[in-house]
């Protein structure tokens, strides 16, 4: 399956098979372990009020780098998937280039280098001049997970609109999410 037919399909669904995946920018990285997808029907999303020059390549091609300022202070890093959706990589088990994270982070702990969304752009050094670039060429190299992983699947946190729905998603077990998942809402 190419990358685009991959993010060609509803963000819920491409943020559930992103968990596994191996994430590289610039040969700094690791593995996928916690997402949220935003659809364009979702109060929460960005594409809720339709496109503006902030948002324009949630709706652009499928497969393609959304890179956004949050709240002045630290860069995100979403997938677009179909128009106007979009999964927000929240977490990395970091594996590769760990000593330029622990430079860009000032910490040599593992767990806090891609623990969280801006963690994770600051360690693996993302800015906005990545918006809209594809995630299938330099400085990305995206491979997809070979199999299924156990997730975990709860409310989004960080946000003020559609908090109840369940579409963030992250590996079970794994020490590097973000925020622990409630006990409810484990997937195969």
């Amino acid at each position: 399956m190419s990358l685009e037919s991959f993010f060609s399909r509803p963000a819920v669904a491409v943020a559930r098979d992103l968990i596994g995946a191996l994430l590289s920018v610039e040969k700094v990285g690791g593995i996928i372990v916690e997402t949220e997808a935003y659809e364009p029907d979702d109060p929460a999303s960005h594409s809720y009020r339709g496109q503006t020059s902030r948002n324009r390549a949630m709706f652009g091609q499928p497969g393609r780098a959304y890179v956004y300022r949050s709240y002045g202070m630290h860069w995100c890093l979403n997938f677009v998937c179909l128009p106007g959706s979009a999964v927000l990589i929240r977490a990395l088990e970091p594996t590769h280039g760990l000593d330029r994270m622990a430079v860009r982070r000032g910490t040599t702990q593992p767990r806090l280098l891609c623990s969280g969304p801006g963690r994770l752009t600051q360690a693996l050094g993302v800015d906005g001049s990545m918006d809209g670039l594809r995630l299938d060429e330099p400085p990305f190299v995206l491979t997809l997970a070979s199999s299924i992983h156990p997730v975990a699947t709860g409310p989004r946190i960080g946000i003020t609109r559609a908090v109840e729905y369940p579409w963030r998603f992250g590996l079970v077990g794994s020490p590097y999410l973000s925020c622990r998942f409630p006990d409810v809402g484990m997937t195969a």
